[in-house]
């Protein structure tokens, strides 16, 4: 799957990009981790072999060594139909020779909130912005105001809500955030209602809101989100879904909208620009409101961004959500990972790692575990896994599908995934995975240390 300029050195799975490696210095040497988001870091990627892409059409990406790779976790999740999509590209271009910014609002704004809220019927109101953190800070803002309570009360089982200081204190990564700060962030265990219950009862009248992704690596336990429903009304704080993921990989209205159960806000991003910056808060208008005119309550400052209403963006928006409820794109995502899964797992299961190499998650969100001799997380075992991969032209950070992918790109992961796992096969065989890594291992993002 690969082309001329990738040479394949022996039983390591070494590559040689030499523009790649070349790019990635001059990217450390202007921009702080060599990229805009740590999840893209190359110390995600084994050493010396961290593609820097050139462009990508569908669902394949081609780095600047020219070597074309089949793309899992296109874009974080952003790209769930592919890259150069027609239809958003389309509207986007129709948008450029219209203006993208104006000194009022255009009508493209309130065309995208129309159609926003038609797909996710569960909302009122919905205001747009360019990135996840902002929405969710946003949220967190009106949840405060709204109850006058100080605390947030994040779920502890989800890796990332925000770059802003009430969830990135509480990581390893808490540099620069004052103690203060971070104690106002408490945590409750994903599924588990009673620990919930206890933690609100703990700080009674305090916690102005619970926010968490509805679902994630797990189906939410029977009656679980229904009873965070239940024990949100009973406190009196704001339930907040944190849809960026879940957004139209669940159901064209998310996760909301399939399991039935109606945050009082809630939070998009990823998959609604297909790739272009856009993300939306939306909610109640009780709450929405507040950050608008009229209401006679205390002003809160919402999401007041220069660029959230590009009309480019919102043009890809809109192409986005057509494009999943008149093609029905979730379906797709769920059979094309339905079949990645199935593969994968077979072939795993056939080299003798069915217990190592584990794929996990909704089929249209899937990711994959590497677990070592003890069958505990590995990132030297991983280190493996992903360098057998970008061996064979697949570069998978997780197994995230896009609606692009066709039946020979999934035969194709599926065959290179069984040449890694007789890798892994080997390296687990002999107790230690370091002569088939050549070089450090993969690291995880959030840490303290660079």
């Amino acid at each position: 799957m690969h082309t001329e300029g990738t040479e394949d050195t022996g039983d390591t799975g070494e590559l040689l990009l030499p523009r790649s490696r070349t790019a990635n210095e001059r990217l450390h040497a202007l921009i702080p981790g060599g990229a805009h988001t740590y999840a893209k870091g190359d110390d995600q990627y084994p050493e010396n072999l961290a593609p820097v892409i050139s462009h990508g059409h569908g669902a394949h990406v081609w780095d600047v060594d020219g070597n074309r790779y089949i793309e899992y976790g296109s874009g974080l999740r952003s790209v769930s139909l592919g890259h150069t999509h027609p239809r958003v590209i389309e509207a986007v271009r129709r948008e450029l020779d219209r203006g993208s910014n104006f000194v009022r609002p255009s009508i493209v704004e309130v065309e995208a909130a129309e159609r926003f809220l038609a797909t996710v019927p569960t909302a009122e109101m919905v205001k747009f912005a360019k990135n996840g953190s902002d929405a969710t800070t946003a949220a967190v803002r009106l949840a405060r105001a709204a109850t006058g309570r100080p605390r947030v009360a994040i779920c502890a089982d989800h890796p990332f809500f925000s770059v802003d200081d009430w969830f990135i204190g509480t990581t390893p990564m808490s540099a620069g955030i004052p103690a203060a700060t971070t104690d106002l962030t408490v945590a409750f265990p994903y599924g588990d209602l009673a620990a919930t219950e206890e933690l609100l009862d703990r700080h009674r009248n305090e916690i102005a809101c619970l926010i968490l992704e509805p679902a994630t690596h797990t189906e939410p336990p029977p009656g679980y989100l229904a009873g965070l429903r239940e024990l949100a009304d009973r406190h009196g704080c704001v339930l907040i879904f944190d849809e960026m993921i879940t957004g139209f990989r669940w159901s064209e209205a998310g996760a909301q909208g399939l399991y039935g159960v109606v945050p009082d806000l809630s939070t998009f991003g990823k998959a609604l620009g297909n790739g272009f910056a856009v993300s939306a808060l939306a909610g109640r208008r009780e709450l929405m409101e507040r950050g608008g005119l009229r209401h006679s309550g205390d002003r809160v400052f919402l999401l007041s961004t220069t660029h959230g209403a590009e009309t480019h963006s919102l043009a890809a928006a809109m192409a986005v959500l057509t494009t999943y409820v008149e093609e029905g794109v979730t379906a797709r995502l769920h059979a094309l990972g339905e079949r990645l899964a199935a593969g994968v797992r077979e072939a795993a299961a056939a080299m003798g790692v069915g217990d190592h190499i584990v794929v996990r998650g909704r089929a249209s969100n899937l990711v994959f575990a590497t677990l070592d001799e003890n069958r505990q997380p590995s990132q030297q075992y991983r280190t493996l896994f992903l360098r057998r991969l970008l061996a064979g032209g697949v570069l998978a950070p997780s197994f995230v599908v896009s609606s692009a992918l066709d039946d020979a790109d999934i035969d194709h992961t599926v065959d290179v995934v069984a040449q890694a796992c007789a890798v892994y096969r080997k390296a687990l065989d002999a107790g230690d995975p370091t002569p088939w890594l050549a070089g450090r291992p993969v690291k995880p993002v959030f840490r303290r240390l660079a």
